[in-house]
């Protein structure tokens, strides 16, 4: 296969790929990068496409995720404020008092789960020690 040939596929590819993010589906996100929809769809059916495809995905998720938590602050703030608000419909009041038990239950179950996660972790790590002196 020539160079210029493999070059195009790998930036139609990638063209592909950050299309798909933005577009909500295949047949717009080949127009958006000017190829047909058959050659998106046979462009997205090879392995490189979709490993490309969802390692791409995952970071864009990841730097969603880590703007949400940028602001979860500010979003326990507001439900705590509500909670205690007199002037607050009691719907409302009751609406955060409710996520904030949620989230605060949730925090507990997720320490639970890390020191059982640790406990265990050590166990292991001691019986392999163990085994490696006999």
């Amino acid at each position: 296969m020539q160079r210029g040939k493999l070059s195009r596929k790998v930036r139609q590819r990638e063209q592909l790929v950050l299309a798909l993010l933005q577009q909500p589906n295949l047949e717009k996100a080949a127009s958006s990068i000017g190829i047909s929809k058959a050659t998106a769809w046979r462009i997205s059916t090879t392995p490189e496409f979709q490993e490309e495809f969802r390692r791409t995905r995952r970071q864009a998720f990841s730097q969603a995720t880590a703007r949400l938590q940028h602001g979860s602050g500010a979003a326990a703030g507001t439900l705590l404020k509500v909670m205690l608000d007199q002037q607050a419909p009691a719907a409302s009041r009751v609406r955060a008092a409710d996520l904030v038990l949620e989230h605060a239950a949730k925090g507990i179950e997720l320490d639970d789960i890390e020191g059982r996660v640790a406990e265990l972790e050590r166990a292991v790590n001691a019986s392999g020690e163990s085994t490696e002196r006999e």
